[in-house]
């Protein structure tokens, strides 16, 4: 199982939402910077979002991201924004190891699997849920009735093989993960899965470590990491340990 970092951009900065809300709390005005420095913890992999993009529908951070690609070694992935297939092969030109697609995903089946052929392994889909339901467009918007074990269903049946997903009510929130949510939607997609949320503190990853049986490929850590709540190093180390 990996342990990811976040890099949250917006306005160029890397930036901490609470549940997708208010205002963003502003850690380092140096993107790349922040990348090097969780590489050089010990990350294997970077979680990338543009969250000007994910709410325009228009990546508005490529600078950043450039840099960032630029300055690390280690593979990135990045969301927010991507709307069309032009926009996916940029990225990839780019440098970014795999996209992920959210809005888009949800809101166009026809595009989603014309993409999956065209892109295979490189594309993930991104799915945001509050009490069951999917949203959109940033947080900002609701995806209808459609719900998250119906959504996660339709996914697998399109042939998608890795899904991130984000309990929106734990993000930010600094309350621990919600594994029976994280859980059930392993079970639901019996694809690779990897849980973003709530993940606070050495406990929270001990205790879905026993998940990686059931498809939990990593998970992703932000403000517990930028508010020290434990260092990368030592999260690196909890996976090593029997």
């Amino acid at each position: 199982m990996l342990i990811i970092p976040a890099i949250d951009l917006q306005n160029g900065k890397v930036v901490r939402l609470y549940r997708g809300r208010g205002r963003a709390k502003v850690y380092s005005l140096h993107p790349a910077e922040v990348a090097r420095e969780w590489v050089r913890q010990g990350a294997r992999l970077l979680h990338v979002v543009d969250l000007d993009g994910a709410m325009s529908g228009r990546i508005k951070n490529i600078r950043a991201l450039r840099s960032i690609v630029r300055t690390v070694s280690v593979p990135v992935q990045f969301g927010g924004g991507v709307r069309d297939m032009r926009t996916i092969v940029r990225l990839l030109r780019l440098g970014v190891r795999r996209v992920i697609l959210g809005t888009k995903a949800v809101e166009d089946s026809v595009f989603l699997e014309k993409a999956l052929k065209k892109f295979a392994g490189k594309l993930a889909v991104g799915v945001d849920a509050e009490a069951g339901k999917i949203r959109i467009k940033g947080w900002k918007s609701s995806a209808g009735s459609r719900t998250l074990r119906a959504f996660v269903r339709s996914l697998r049946e399109s042939g998608l093989t890795r899904l991130i997903y984000t309990d929106i009510a734990k993000d930010g929130a600094l309350e621990g993960p919600n594994i029976k949510g994280i859980a059930a939607v392993l079970k639901g997609s019996r694809m690779k899965v990897i849980a973003s949320g709530g993940f606070s503190s050495l406990d929270d990853i001990k205790k879905v470590k026993s998940l990686t049986r059931e498809g939990l490929e990593g998970i992703i850590v932000g403000k517990a990491l930028y508010e020290k709540r434990f260092t990368l190093k030592a999260a690196v180390q909890v996976l090593k340990r029997r």
